[in-house]
């Protein structure tokens, strides 16, 4: 999977591979890991709130409500697949900031 393979199309909406660590000491975006976006959360990966932690922590950093946001695999896992609305590419490649570098914007 290469850098641009991150986010793709898929019913009107972008999938997007996110790579969660839990326990960080604040929970922010970090750019591109792994061809996934990298989202570092406060939460433990306990009852949920990892996860939960994640759809808040993306919908912050799109402008989005976090009822736009669903977790569409890799509940249990680090690796997880979310998706988002459509519209919100452009605010999706800005969480990286090697894409300019690249030309992807």
């Amino acid at each position: 999977m290469g850098a641009a393979d991150w986010i793709r199309p898929s019913s009107g909406r972008l999938l997007v591979e996110v790579k969660v660590l839990p326990g960080a000491a604040e929970s922010q975006t970090a750019g591109l890991r792994d061809g996934a976006l990298l989202v570092r959360v406060a939460a433990q990966p306990e009852k949920g709130k990892a996860n939960a932690e994640l759809l808040d922590c993306l919908a912050k950093a799109l402008g989005l409500p976090k009822s736009s946001i669903e977790l569409v695999s890799g509940a249990r896992s680090r690796r997880k697949l979310v998706s988002v609305p459509a519209h919100a590419e452009a605010a999706l490649r800005a969480l990286d900031p090697g894409s300019l570098d690249r030309g992807l914007h």
